[in-house]
């Protein structure tokens, strides 16, 4: 029986950079009893764990340019963008550090009634089990890290599938944990079809499940697992942002841009929905698209290149098909609209679309933003709550009182007062509401998932 191959290609040119032999069902079986094994075996000691961290840190930082550059062929990121990701993935590993140093149980009171005198009671915390992570293209190392070092850190074996696109990064954190010392088959990298990830996900074997992707995707895989497993899903959003009265207009205009473009748009929090007041719509429209041309679309590896390529021609295709339906349905284009070439589309600022067109209620994942005027700000709310998908949001106000107000009521899991829906820092809590995930991520909280509370009662 042949070998089923996967072929990476670079993001832009479409030229091979590597061809891999993916893993049969036999194989991911034998992935998963080596987990089982190795859980059951007894987890890494604190030390042995905090040691091999603290050198894959190391490592990763030692090969920052090689991951910034594999990072921009393989998803397409700009390659100044992918040095900060490789940045990020470094210090993702220290928070790791910092989140074992100081986990531990607690101890329970157990004298605030009659029934408990006598008792002393007290948790300490145990790996889950198998770890298994779907991952997403958009941040291979990134996303890599959030999955699979929560495991390391807590004990857990863990078995994570790359997106079929950008596997390499992984592959190659996998080959630097080894070097660091993690003894072989506690981080393993699998390399599957659709059919044989959903037995990896659905087995019986996998006591926690995360995963990052789509809604449709991710719903489903969570409707099928095991009895018993856990999970934490992370999928995306259409991020609002609000307008009101803002003294840096040019600074919220440049950001807007960045915060809307960045990766092409690929970005679970970009953002996508702008609403400001109707009287300025247009103006500021305008004032959006003139900084969005002057974004540099190109090779993701070159040092000057704003925007990389979307990452499948199908892509393209489908961010067009939506554009030309919002301008059919009344949209007003302000600029862009126009594909490049088979994995670029133009950076595009569309002023009103209808409520209902798919660039107003799904996520584009593409460098197309969509600006609203509103009459008042409370429709403005209305609006951006209108979904049944929920992530970061933001609201941008000199009145810090009504900044707050607007704050609390936006559905939202995060609300950014003077800040992009894009703003991130790697030890916060992340997650989505809604049909927008499912559990917190953020590396402590993943870690802390991945923990079992065990109490232990004992009677003087």
């Amino acid at each position: 029986m042949a070998v089923e191959k996967l072929i990476v290609n670079q993001a832009y040119t479409g030229t091979v950079l590597a061809e891999l032999e993916m893993h049969d069902s036999t194989q991911i079986d034998a992935m998963l009893s080596t987990a089982q094994a190795l859980h059951k075996g007894g987890c890494l000691s604190v030390s042995e764990r905090i040691r091999i961290l603290q050198k894959l840190a190391d490592l990763v930082d030692a090969e920052h340019e090689e991951f910034s550059r594999l990072i921009a062929n393989e998803g397409g990121k700009p390659i100044r963008d992918a040095r900060v990701e490789v940045t990020r993935a470094v210090n993702g590993i220290h928070i790791a550090i910092t989140e074992i140093e100081s986990s531990k149980g607690v101890e329970i009171p157990m004298d605030l009634s009659a029934a408990g005198v006598g008792h002393t009671a007290f948790t300490i915390l145990e790996p889950i089990g198998v770890v298994v992570a779907v991952s997403a293209f958009n941040h291979p190392l990134n996303l890599s890290i959030h999955q699979a070092i929560p495991a390391i850190a807590t004990g857990c074996p863990v078995i994570i599938k790359p997106a079929a696109v950008t596997p390499l990064c992984c592959l190659r954190l996998a080959e630097l944990a080894l070097k660091a010392g993690l003894p072989k088959g506690w981080m393993q990298v699998a390399l599957t079809n659709r059919e044989d990830s959903e037995k990896l996900v659905t087995d019986s074997r996998v006591s926690f499940f995360s995963f990052i992707g789509s809604a449709k995707v991710g719903w489903y895989l969570k409707s099928k697992l095991a009895p018993g497993t856990r999970c934490a899903l992370e999928h995306g959003g259409v991020a609002p942002l609000i307008l009101d009265k803002y003294a840096d207009e040019d600074g919220f205009i440049n950001g807007v841009v960045k915060a809307s473009m960045y990766h092409s748009g690929q970005v679970c929090v970009s953002v996508q929905r702008v609403y400001v007041p109707e009287s300025r719509a247009q103006e500021l429209a305008q004032k959006i698209a003139d900084v969005a041309a002057q974004q540099v679309v190109g090779d993701a590896i070159n040092e000057d290149s704003d925007l990389g390529p979307l990452i499948l021609p199908k892509e393209t295709d489908r961010i067009e098909a939506w554009v030309n339906e919002a301008i059919g349905e009344g949209a007003t284009l302000i600029i862009g609209g126009k594909r490049i070439n088979k994995v670029s589309y133009e950076p595009t600022v569309l002023l009103n679309p209808a409520k209902g067109s798919k660039v107003s209620t799904q996520e584009i994942f593409g460098p197309v933003v969509c600006i609203y005027g509103y009459k008042d700000i409370d429709n403005a709310i209305e609006d951006a709550n209108s979904l049944d998908v929920s992530f970061q949001s933001s609201i941008f106000s000199d009145n810090a009182e009504l900044a707050m107000d607007v704050a609390k009521k936006l559905e939202a899991s995060a609300v950014m007062i003077n800040d992009y829906t894009t703003f991130r820092v790697d030890w916060m809590p992340f997650a989505g509401r809604k049909h927008s995930g499912y559990g917190i991520g953020g590396i402590g909280y993943s870690m802390r998932d991945m923990l079992e509370h065990k109490m232990i009662v004992t009677k003087a």
